[in-house]
C-alpha cells in the first residue's frame, strides 16, 4: 500500500482559532430562516440517477489504507437527483443576498489560500503557515467572494464552484434551496456514471483520446504546475466532459462535502443498503479531489478516494454538489 500523505486541504485545526463563538452556526441560522422563501428557479436540472447495486470502494494497492478506502463491497442505493455541477459562485450569491447569511470564514476572519494564488502584498501579512503542509496560508480576509484575500474577487469566476466553504455552510445553504448534502454511497454511485469498477468517472486511462479530463494538478507538487490541462485553480463546473450520468468534474477541480462523519472504518461499520455514517468522529467525508491533486502525492482524485476535514474548516479547493429524493421540489 502507497505510502499517505497529508491531505491537499488546510484544517481548522491547524490554524489559530480566533475568540468568536462559532457554535454550530448553520444551526443557528436555520432556526433565524425557517421561514425563508426558497428560490424556485435553482438547481432545475437536476439529473435522476437511478437506484441501483454497485461495488463501492477499492482493494486495489493505490488506494489509501489508512482512508479507509476499502474493503470493496456490495453497497445498494435509492434513487435520487443530483445537481450536474457543484454550487457555482453565482449560485452562492442569491443565496447571500437573499438571506444575509455570513460564511464561518467571514466569521473566523480568514480562510486557508494555495500559497501560489496569494499577491505579495498579502503574503507580506501572513502570520501563519501549518507546519505539516505549508502551501496552505493563514488568509486574513479571504472567503467566497474574496478567495485570495481582500485584494481577489470573483467577477471572471462566477461559473466556477463557489470555495471557502465550510461544511456547516453547505447544510445552511441546503435548507434555504431545498436539497441536502449526497451521502458518501451516494456520491460515488452516482461518480461511477454506471460503470463498475473503474478508477475515474470516465474510466482507467487519466487521459482519453490525448484528452484531459478534469482539473488536477500537472508538474512537480508544490513547487512547479504545468496547468496543461487548461486550469491552475479552478475550472468552470462544466468544464471537460460529463460522466455516463451527464454530471461534471467529480474528479478534481474542488473537493465536495458529503453528508457522513469521516471514518477509516466506514465500509466496515455502515450498512450495505444507503449506508451513512453518522456517529460524530470531529471530520466530516469529502469526495472527488481538487485542483492541488497529483498522483505523486495526493492522488485522491479517483472514485474511491475519501477525505475528511472538520466542518467549520475552509479552503480555497472545497465546495460542494447538492442533490434531492425524487419527487422533492425546491
Amino acid at each position: 500500500m502507497r505510502e499517505e500523505h497529508s491531505c491537499c486541504a488546510g484544517s481548522r485545526s491547524a490554524g489559530q482559532r480566533t475568540e468568536v463563538d462559532t457554535k454550530d452556526q448553520s444551526v443557528i441560522w436555520q432556526e433565524g430562516h425557517r421561514d425563508r422563501k426558497v428560490s424556485s428557479d435553482l438547481h432545475t436540472n437536476m439529473i435522476a440517477i437511478p437506484g441501483g447495486t454497485f461495488m463501492m470502494g477499492t482493494d486495489s494497492q493505490e488506494g489509501f489504507a489508512s482512508d479507509g478506502e476499502g474493503p470493496a463491497r456490495r453497497v445498494t442505493v435509492d434513487g435520487f437527483e443530483m445537481s450536474p455541477y457543484a454550487v457555482t459562485n453565482a449560485e452562492f450569491q442569491r443565496f447571500v443576498e437573499a438571506t444575509g447569511y455570513v460564511t464561518e470564514a467571514e466569521t473566523f476572519g480568514w480562510s486557508f489560500v494555495f500559497e501560489m494564488f496569494v499577491s505579495e502584498q498579502t503574503k507580506a501579512k501572513v502570520a501563519q503557515v501549518p507546519q505539516d503542509t505549508p502551501w496552505w496560508l493563514v488568509v486574513e480576509g479571504a472567503y467566497w467572494a474574496a478567495p485570495e484575500g481582500v485584494d481577489s474577487n470573483i467577477e471572471a469566476r462566477m461559473d466556477h464552484p463557489v470555495v471557502h466553504i465550510s461544511w456547516n455552510d453547505a447544510m445552511a445553504y441546503c435548507r434555504w434551496a431545498g436539497v441536502r448534502l449526497p451521502t458518501e454511497a451516494e456520491w460515488e454511485y452516482a461518480a461511477r456514471g454506471g460503470m463498475e469498477g473503474r478508477t475515474y468517472p470516465w474510466g482507467d486511462l487519466l487521459k482519453q483520446d490525448g484528452k484531459f479530463q478534469c482539473n488536477i494538478w500537472q508538474g512537480k507538487f508544490p513547487v512547479k504546475n504545468n496547468a496543461s490541462d487548461g486550469y491552475v485553480g479552478t475550472a468552470p463546473v462544466d468544464a471537460y466532459s460529463p460522466n455516463g450520468y451527464g454530471l461534471y468534474n467529480l474528479s478534481g477541480n474542488v473537493w465536495e462535502w458529503c453528508s457522513d462523519w469521516f471514518s477509516p472504518s466506514y465500509h466496515r461499520q455502515t450498512s450495505a443498503v444507503n449506508p451513512h455514517f453518522s456517529e460524530a468522529t470531529g471530520r466530516r467525508s469529502m469526495r472527488g479531489g481538487s485542483y492541488l491533486c497529483h498522483r505523486s502525492y495526493c492522488n485522491r482524485y479517483r472514485v474511491a478516494a475519501r477525505s475528511g476535514n472538520t466542518p467549520d474548516s475552509s479552503t480555497g479547493n472545497c465546495g460542494f454538489r447538492v442533490v434531492r429524493d425524487i419527487g422533492i421540489k425546491g
